[in-house]
């Protein structure tokens, strides 16, 4: 699998990565660096435990780190729920439109983390 293809398989923007990672080495170390990147593992455990400062730095994080691997759905999904939850802000989701967002953020997740173990496995 060559990365343009693991972009597609991942629904991630092959060209927003290229942008920040112009070498396609670059970008499969660090794609398969994010397979050992804790901030989802921190923001699924937040919300299990209902802590809503580990939800906005677990969500703050994951966002960034996918923002810069081309992984834009992702970072936009972590980015609402960072917003949601960001110290100071009003919340404006619904407990239902919350929990849509983790699942819906969940589901991209792990079928991203399948795509690049089989990338990974591949090379």
């Amino acid at each position: 699998m060559t990365i343009p293809e693991l972009y597609e398989r991942i629904g991630g923007s092959y060209e927003s990565a290229k942008k920040i990672l112009p070498m396609d080495k670059m970008i499969a170390k660090f794609v398969q660096r994010f397979l050992t990147d804790k901030s989802a593992e921190k923001l699924f455990a937040a919300h299990e435990s209902g802590d809503e400062t580990g939800m906005f730095e677990g969500s703050h994080a994951l966002k960034g780190v996918c923002a810069n691997l081309g992984m834009n759905e992702l970072s936009r999904l972590a980015s609402e729920i960072s917003e949601e939850y960001r110290p100071g802000n009003a919340k404006t989701m619904s407990p239902e439109q919350v929990e849509q967002r983790f699942a819906d953020l969940k589901a991209l997740y792990d079928k991203t983390i399948a795509g690049i173990q089989e990338f990974a496995a591949q090379q």
